[in-house]
């Protein structure tokens, strides 16, 4: 039985439990230059004597911002909360993954590196908002997944530090102080942002952008533009090549192959030019690559402002096997939105995310719970009810898995166990580092469950297969 005729008779069966680049040279090492760089947090590895990660001063204003701290939870309340928390995600498990067929090319992809028949790393992108882009949620689904189906890198990340709270947990970045974002929620812009919907731009020469990674794979996005600048590339200090960016508007990628192990890559700009980045691919020989593509106060539409031609051709170069949407938390605020707006807004997204990648999984992951605070106290926000629905519906349209993240917490009103049980956030919005890692654990669960059931599925059919 063909690879595709096997898909097509897993889903029809709807088995699933609930429904080159240059050798370097005698090239000069880099020259010792003071210069301020702006680092986002990640492994520790070797840096730079130059690399000077501006995170003190950040800090202390974060600190002056911060909200006075609430009383503490008394010790009875705390208990009684994780319990709470403990039991409702436990029993979340017998809360199915609606439309979960709609995974099985994903499992086919995992299944296929599994026995040896399909080379070279699996990638995961995981698009969304503030949730995402913490990287404590996605860190765990990275961790899980590499830890059972090996180590494929860090992927795709933005270059450089686009913005003050944007961290890695499996990579390095950091770039000097003259480099300019776009694409952040709430800024107006061309839409040539890439792959993550943001880009990093410059016109002045001598400015540096950095990545550090474990990987033997690299490739740089970015946009080639008339009158582009020409950026100098080091690997761990030694010049490595020249790469110009000059040319006709499109998306550009340039490619190098190293040794395995610990590499800083490093571009400097050479002249007064513009020069517009997307990010850094770092890759091992296989394994999955489990890829954070969030940014703060985004919703879901916002994707829709990104220029398609190089969103698309970024997508496809990426070749994701599984592309996790997690939108709506900052929709649910918005009085704007209607059932029926938002459902369709949804559709489009998940229309333009399909064409750019028609044979991967779409899984949209539905908002937690959230709270807002009337008259001093603390009341579940209608709103999510809305969008959970809409996201539902447009999941099951355009053949896309859905997972109740709101459900699996305990449903509406939740937050506040988890606020109490010290697992959420006293915004009641985000979650604590532990709570983060709580549902990365859940979903990883329920996606691997399925998997499991598809592996026995798959089995079945072979056996009596002609």
């Amino acid at each position: 039985m063909t690879p595709s005729k096997l898909i097509a008779t897993l889903i029809a069966a709807a088995v699933i439990g609930a429904a080159v680049s240059p050798t370097p040279s005698k090239s000069p090492t880099k020259k010792t230059k003071v210069k301020k760089y702006v680092s986002s947090a990640g492994k520790a590895g070797p840096a730079a004597d130059s690399s000077k990660p501006a995170t003190a001063a950040s800090s202390k204003a974060v600190a002056r911002r911060a909200a006075p701290k609430p009383p503490p939870v008394p010790t009875k309340l705390r208990e009684s909360a994780h319990d709470f928390v403990f039991d409702r995600v436990a029993n979340g498990a017998d809360i199915p993954v609606e439309n979960a067929p709609a995974l099985i090319p994903f499992f086919e992809q995992l299944y296929r590196r599994q026995d040896g028949s399909a080379m070279g790393p699996l990638r995961i992108l995981q698009y969304g908002d503030s949730h995402t882009a913490a990287d404590e949620w996605t860190g765990e689904l990275r961790n899980r997944f590499q830890e059972r189906f090996g180590d494929g890198g860090s992927g795709f990340s933005l270059a450089g530090r686009p913005y003050a709270g944007y961290r890695r947990a499996d990579v390095r970045s950091g770039s000097t102080r003259g480099w300019h974002t776009d694409g952040l929620a709430g800024h107006s812009g061309d839409g040539i942002y890439g792959l993550g919907g943001i880009s990093m731009s410059v016109r002045m020469p001598h400015e540096d952008i950095y990545v550090e990674a474990e990987a033997n794979d690299f490739e740089l996005f970015y946009y080639q533009q008339p009158g582009g600048g020409t950026l100098q590339l080091y690997d761990n200090g030694v010049a490595v090549d020249r790469i110009p960016t000059d040319g006709e508007p499109a998306p550009g990628y340039y490619h190098l192959e190293s040794a395995p192990g610990f590499h800083r890559l490093e571009l400097e700009t050479l002249d007064r030019a513009p020069v517009r980045l997307f990010g850094w691919v770092a890759e091992k020989v296989s394994g999955v690559t489990y890829e954070t593509l969030g940014i703060n106060g985004a919703e879901a539409p916002i994707v829709l402002g990104w220029n398609q031609e190089t969103l698309k051709s970024n997508i496809e170069r990426r070749s994701p096997s599984l592309i996790v949407l997690a939108y709506g938390t900052n929709e649910a605020g918005h009085k704007i939105w209607t059932l029926e707006s938002y459902r369709e807004k949804f559709s489009e997204l998940l229309s333009r995310i399909r064409e750019a990648a028609p044979t991967a999984a779409i899984l949209v992951v539905g908002p937690p719970d959230r709270d807002i605070r009337i008259k001093r106290a603390w009341t579940p926000l209608d709103g999510v009810d809305m969008i959970v629905e809409a996201q539902r519906e447009a999941a099951k349209a355009n053949r896309c898995a859905f997972w109740d993240l709101r459900a699996k917490m305990g449903g509406k009103g939740a937050m506040q166990q988890w606020v109490n049980a010290g697992l959420a956030a006293n915004d009641h919005v985000h979650f604590s580092g532990g709570g983060y890692r709580m549902l990365g654990d859940a979903i990883f669960r329920d996606v691997i469950s399925q998997y499991e059931a598809f592996l026995k599925a798959r089995e079945s059919i072979l056996a009596v297969a002609p």
